[in-house]
C-alpha cells in the first residue's frame, strides 16, 4: 500500500513539474498577465493572455485540470490567445495556499483533495467573475466561450447549463453534468475525448442520447488510443506514456477542430 501511495504521488509531481510548458511559455511573444477578480469578498488569481490583432476578439474562458493553474494551463490560455482570442483562466484555489496563495503556493499533494473540496456555487461564481473581467476588455467583442480540460471539461459543461451567454463549450475529456441540468443549455457543446479513456469516454453514447432527447447539440469526438489529458500528453516531450504518438495526434487533430468551431461560432 505504501508503495502504491508512494508511485501516486510521484505521477502527481511528475505532473506538477512542467518546466517544459513554462519554457515554451516564457517564448512567447504576446502580453500575458496575472490579475486579481474580486467578487462577494473573494479575490481570485486570474491568468490572461492577450492576442496580437487588429480588431476586438471574443473571449475563451480557460478551466485548468485538477492539478490547479499549473504551467500548462497557463501556456493553454497563451495558445488559444495565439489563435486570437482573448484567454482568462482563473485559479478556483485562489485563497486554499498558505498566506491566501493558490495554486502556485500549494504542495503538490494538497492540490487534488483542494479542489475536490470546493463549493460548486464558489466555482460558477469564480467563473462568472473571470468571464465577466475579460468581457469589460475594452479589446472584448462581446463574445464568449469556455475550455476545459479533464476536472475542467466536466466544469466547462456544467458550465454551459449556468450561463445562457456562452457561445459554446469545449468539453476535453469531462464527464457530463446530472440529467436534470441539460434542458438548460443553450450552447451547443464540443466533445473530446481519448480512445483509451474508458472512465470518460463510457459516457459520450449515453451522453450523446440524453442530448439529443432534450433538443441540444452535443458533437462529441473519441480519438483512437488517445488517453486522459492527451492535451497535455500531446504537448509534453518528456512523457513516457505509451499512449503518446496516439496523443500527439489527437491533440493536433483536436485542436484545428476546436479553432474551426471557434472561428465560424465568433462571425
Amino acid at each position: 500500500m505504501r508503495r502504491i501511495a508512494l508511485l501516486a504521488a510521484l505521477i502527481v509531481a511528475a505532473l506538477f513539474a512542467q518546466d517544459w510548458a513554462k519554457q515554451k511559455l516564457e517564448k512567447s511573444t504576446r502580453h500575458r498577465e496575472w490579475v486579481t477578480v474580486k467578487h462577494d469578498g473573494r479575490s481570485v488569481e486570474a491568468y490572461v493572455a492577450y492576442p496580437e490583432v487588429a480588431n476586438k476578439a471574443p473571449v475563451v474562458l480557460v478551466i485548468h485540470e485538477i492539478f490547479g493553474l499549473s504551467d500548462w494551463a497557463q501556456l493553454a490560455a497563451d495558445e488559444f490567445a495565439a489563435a486570437g482570442y482573448i484567454a482568462i483562466a482563473p485559479d478556483l484555489l485562489s485563497g486554499k495556499g498558505p498566506n491566501g496563495g493558490g495554486t502556485r503556493t500549494m504542495d503538490s499533494s494538497a492540490v487534488g483533495p483542494a479542489i475536490r473540496d470546493l463549493p460548486a456555487d464558489q466555482i460558477t461564481a469564480d467563473l462568472n467573475a473571470a468571464a465577466d473581467y475579460a468581457l469589460k476588455q475594452p479589446s472584448a467583442d462581446g463574445k464568449l466561450f469556455v475550455a476545459g480540460f479533464c476536472y475542467g471539461g466536466g466544469q466547462s459543461f456544467l458550465y454551459a447549463t449556468n450561463r445562457t451567454d456562452v457561445k459554446a463549450a469545449f468539453v476535453f475529456y469531462g464527464t457530463p453534468p446530472p440529467d436534470d441540468r441539460l434542458s438548460r443549455i443553450k450552447a451547443p457543446i464540443y466533445g473530446f475525448y481519448g480512445g483509451n479513456d474508458a472512465r470518460v469516454t463510457a459516457t459520450v453514447d449515453p451522453t450523446k442520447t440524453k442530448m439529443a432527447a432534450a433538443g441540444k447539440t452535443y458533437v462529441p469526438v473519441v480519438y483512437e488510443g488517445a488517453g486522459h489529458g492527451f492535451m497535455r500528453g500531446g504537448e509534453d516531450p518528456t512523457t513516457t506514456a505509451a499512449t503518446h504518438a496516439a496523443d500527439v495526434k489527437a491533440r493536433d487533430e483536436a485542436w484545428v477542430s476546436m479553432k474551426a468551431a471557434l472561428a465560424k461560432l465568433s462571425k
